[in-house]
């Protein structure tokens, strides 16, 4: 007899594990308040700074402690009570917040104080990132994983949605500093659902080896599985070709499609429109669905979407593409990060999310960005976007042929 079919309801794992609905409601309202924080910290770079530069150097603060500290924090995720660790990674972020607001409605905030500053949240974040991740397993279980990962995007991209407009509202209103108050008080959110989780007592066994040996154990094991080591290779290599969309929207809004800012703040909703729907649709999918090759078309679909956004000159248009970039992308990132938990034993989970945050978070916003600007500058926004848009094409093409593996998970 097969086994009964599961109800395609995007919110079923909400309703049915309690621990993981504590975690997504809290969660969700703080990320709320950090995509009002991340509007506001750019605006006001560029209000103390006046220089476009300067505000892509604390943007890549923000992601360079990722990049350099990641890989270290997965051995301490490993050797850690992972809930324990998330709830002071959110303390810390609390502080973090607290002192934004303090020091920018006191006036006496500079550049380098809030590079400081920036630099000091990218490293909480470094070690919060691959702790939440792997903490989700403990939440639901490994069967309704991939829902309980798609359901998370979806609050991710509702919160994207929601919180840019609210920020922009109260600068306008009361000034930027009470962002940065308004993301402080968000954070008791998720520290409530936080301490309201109740796990069984993990234990955790002395470790045997060194920090610097558990790293390069952890390093070892990605790189002799071949199906993970297919899937870091492609993960890191789409999420940097994608960097050039996301990052340059605001060129493509004024250069390619003369829009204002009102018009960049619909080609930024749509995106996360986009991506809610389709966090909602992979959830409500049925687990019998092959991964592998959904991720396969979604990253061919990535490709082709990006293209005709390249090639696009009006903005209803675009709007529609973009809509449909935020699905895909949403799928895809979701899929990677399912396809590798599933894979990992527990002992290397933490690890691996550390690797997972590290092409994800780290790669893209340091170096994705940063060239994106470069070749943008030098062939324009069109020219650029189609170019990341062949690149993937043709290294999907690649990559699929040389791990013919990823398609059969």
């Amino acid at each position: 007899m097969s086994a009964p079919r599961r109800p395609a309801n995007p919110f079923r794992v909400l309703l049915t594990h309690v621990n993981f609905r504590r975690f997504w409601v809290g969660q969700t309202l703080s990320l709320i308040g950090t995509w009002m924080q991340s509007m506001a910290v750019g605006w006001l770079a560029l209000d103390l700074s006046n220089s476009p530069f300067v505000v892509g150097v604390v943007v890549a603060c923000s992601a360079l402690p990722i990049l350099l500290f990641s890989l270290v924090a997965g051995v301490l995720v490993d050797r850690t009570d992972k809930l324990r660790l998330v709830q002071l990674a959110q303390v810390l972020l609390l502080v973090d917040a607290v002192l934004l607001w303090w020091f920018t409605w006191r006036g006496s905030l500079g550049i380098p104080a809030l590079i400081g500053l920036v630099l000091f949240g990218g490293l909480v974040v470094s070690v919060e990132i691959p702790a939440r991740q792997s903490l989700m397993i403990d939440l639901v279980g490994r069967d309704d994983l991939r829902d309980a990962i798609a359901l998370n995007s979806s609050g991710f991209n509702l919160a994207r949605i929601i919180g840019p407009p609210i920020g922009a509202a109260i600068i306008a209103r009361w000034g930027i500093a009470w962002c940065f108050f308004v993301n402080a008080a968000s954070y008791l959110t998720v520290l409530v659902g936080l301490w309201l989780i109740q796990l069984p007592p993990r234990v955790i066994e002395p470790p045997a080896t060194s920090p610097w040996e558990g790293l390069r154990d952890g390093v070892r094991y990605v790189h002799g599985d071949h199906r993970l080591r297919g899937l870091v290779e492609t993960i890191a290599v789409f999420a940097i070709l994608c960097t050039p969309t996301l990052a340059l929207m605001p060129v493509l809004a004024r250069d390619q499609l003369q829009l204002g800012p009102g018009g960049y703040g619909v080609l930024l909703s749509a995106v996360g429109i986009g991506g809610m729907c389709g966090a909602l649709a992979l959830a409500a999918s049925s687990p019998r669905l092959r991964r592998g090759r959904l991720l396969m078309r979604s990253q061919y679909a990535l490709a082709a979407l990006i293209f005709l956004v390249a090639l696009s000159r009006w903005p209803t248009l675009t709007y529609v593409l973009l809509l449909g970039t935020g699905f895909v992308l949403i799928v895809n990132s979701a899929l990677g990060n399912t396809m590798m938990q599933a894979i990992a034993p527990d002992e290397f989970r933490g690890r691996l999310m550390s690797v997972y945050s590290l092409i994800v978070v780290g790669l893209p916003q340091v170096v994705g960005a940063f060239a994106a600007g470069g070749v943008a500058r030098w062939l324009g926004i069109g020219w650029t976007l189609a170019a990341s848009a062949g690149l993937m094409a043709v290294y999907g093409r690649w990559a699929f042929g040389r791990y013919p593996q990823l398609r059969e998970l």
